[in-house]
């Protein structure tokens, strides 16, 4: 060891001043006993860093390595508050959150001086206007799901086009989620649970609820874990509980499943999910109750009669085309039909997402809507099924854009996130959310203040849509679902712009069941709509 090498100098000169003030302090000169306490710890640190065998960097670098560890603890709010720009989305740029911010607070959203954005560059979007604007008196923009008149549900929802999106209790806090369901409550659109199932949290304002049903059965399940028709009965009777929403996958993580480890396995997180407190809670990859796309239907047609004709549907991020397309052919081979797809894009986000999931599986949103939409006008099936969707929905351009792709409604779980007082800290899984909004820490959560935030979501959602009306004004409508893709346009490259529809043109009612047809169809439709089976998820 080459003691007096450069680094090691903090250590040296501790160990140094350590005794030389001690002797002066003792002898009532010099800088006194403080600069002696300073010091010694300071030796202790480095010959501690020198002893241990752990970290590489401490032994090399003592006392100086702690200087690494503590800027690197702090290097997401360094370059979040001080470096980064107000376009850079990592994931979500300043600007972005901004929005939410201002539009939660009842502040000014107006931005003077013209847009940030470079108009002319790869992948801008606008919205053509028209000359002749709309004058829009209701803008409480609501859609009917389960009215179909070939397919009416005893119970159907008439829902807001912009909710809240599946995060569960357990990822959130207690708070975050009696925020957010008074928010939902007070601006009087939907809350999903997330598959954590629904809590009393989620109760106690009394919002209304999409129950949301994953492949661990959370709070209708059986002690085996398997599918308790007598659970489930039981929750989705609830008047509170508006929809069912079986979940097939997610777009953060998709074809994964999870796993809530035992310490975070408290008492009200078990009552929520049915499940014994301090043991590991498994979320298979798969579903048990079912294994083939037609025995799916069959259990959308069973959760659908259990719980009284509630508007029933699944949610999925769209990986091998040929699964989703066998869900559809099993829609046409059994006559059951979801009352709603949600789509979740692949650029969705969790706390416990591997990075290769979150950067490199999963379709993106766009594209996966596109494809649900269009195979459904192909398969005769688009009037009776309504289209939510999910990835990165944050303002009001966000929701026109996706509706006029072929949504019917959207969902935001970031945004509502940012409305609680999430800072974007990207520390989810570390239990240490600064805000109390993704913690189950007792003393962290308790900083988020309930009815502050309740005014705050139930503020973003009606400011947001209240841009929204604006924005379809604009264009010369007078609601979200007259959007179609020629009103969204993008540009490709600095001299060329598109139409949204350009992105894969759509297919007519009923043209994927005319066999003659198949080969004019665009190549995803030709090559894997043949190959998908209703039997199987499996292609032939």
């Amino acid at each position: 060891m080459r003691l007096f090498a450069p680094r090691y100098s903090p250590l040296i000169i501790a160990a140094l001043v350590c005794p030389w003030s001690a002797w002066q302090a003792w002898h009532g000169a010099g800088p006194g006993w403080w600069v002696t306490a300073a010091s010694g710890a300071l030796a202790v640190v480095g010959i501690a860093d020198l002893l241990q065998k752990k970290r590489a960097l401490r032994r090399n670098y003592p006392i100086l390595s702690h200087f690494r560890y503590f800027l690197e603890s702090i290097r997401p709010e360094i370059r979040q508050y001080f470096l980064e720009g107000d376009q850079e989305a990592a994931p979500f740029s300043r600007n972005q959150r901004s929005i939410v911010y201002q539009r939660a607070k009842q502040d000014t959203d107006k931005r003077p001086f013209g847009t940030q954005l470079d108009v002319y560059a790869d992948g801008y979007e606008w919205i053509n206007h028209s000359i002749a604007p709309a004058v829009i008196a209701d803008q409480d923009f609501r859609i009917e799901i389960g009215n179909h008149p070939d397919c009416p549900r005893a119970q159907p929802y008439r829902a807001s086009v912009f909710n809240i999106s599946a995060m569960s209790f357990g990822s959130l806090s207690a708070n975050a989620i009696l925020a957010l369901n008074g928010g939902a409550r007070l601006g009087g659109f939907m809350h999903d649970t997330g598959e954590g199932s629904i809590s009393r949290y989620h109760r106690e304002h009394g919002g209304d609820l999409v129950w949301e049903i994953g492949s661990g059965y959370f709070g209708c399940r059986t002690a085996e874990g398997g599918f308790s028709e007598e659970r489930f009965a039981a929750n989705a009777g609830l008047e509170q509980v508006k929809m069912i929403e079986l979940k097939l996958s997610q777009g953060a993580k998709p074809g994964q499943g999870g796993i809530l480890p035992a310490p975070k396995v408290s008492i009200e997180i078990a009552a929520a999910r049915g499940v014994v407190p301090g043991i590991d809670c498994i979320s298979p990859p798969m579903h048990s109750a079912f294994s083939t796309p037609i025995e799916m239907m069959q259990f959308i047609e069973r959760l659908r009669n259990l719980a009284g004709g509630k508007p029933t549907g699944f949610k999925l991020a769209i990986g091998h085309p040929w699964e989703f397309f066998g869900i559809v052919k099993a829609m046409l081979a059994t006559g059951i039909v979801p009352d709603f797809i949600v789509v979740d894009g692949g650029e969705g986000g969790t706390g416990a997402a591997p990075v290769e999931f979150s950067d490199h599986v999963g379709v993106p949103l766009q594209e996966a809507l596109l494809m649900v939409h269009n195979t459904l006008v192909g398969a005769g099936l688009r009037d009776r099924i309504k289209i939510g969707a999910a990835g990165k929905i944050i303002t009001a351009f966000d929701v026109a854009r996706t509706i006029a792709l072929g949504a019917d409604w959207c969902n935001s779980a970031r945004g509502f996130m940012f409305a609680l007082g999430c800072i974007q800290s990207q520390t989810c899984h570390t239990d240490r959310c600064p805000t109390g909004v993704a913690t189950q820490d007792e003393l962290r959560q308790h900083a988020l203040v309930v009815p502050d935030k309740i005014a705050r979501v139930a503020n973003y959602h009606r400011n947001t849509v209240k841009a929204l009306a604006e924005l379809i004004a604009a264009a010369g409508l007078t609601h979200p679902s007259q959007l179609k893709p020629h009103h969204v346009v993008r540009r490709v490259s600095h001299n060329q712009v598109k139409l949204a529809s350009a992105l894969l043109p759509y297919l007519q009612p009923g043209e994927l069941l005319d066999a003659s047809r198949l080969d004019r169809l665009p190549p995803v439709f030709g090559m894997y709509w043949p190959i998908a089976r209703a039997e199987s998820f499996h292609p032939l």
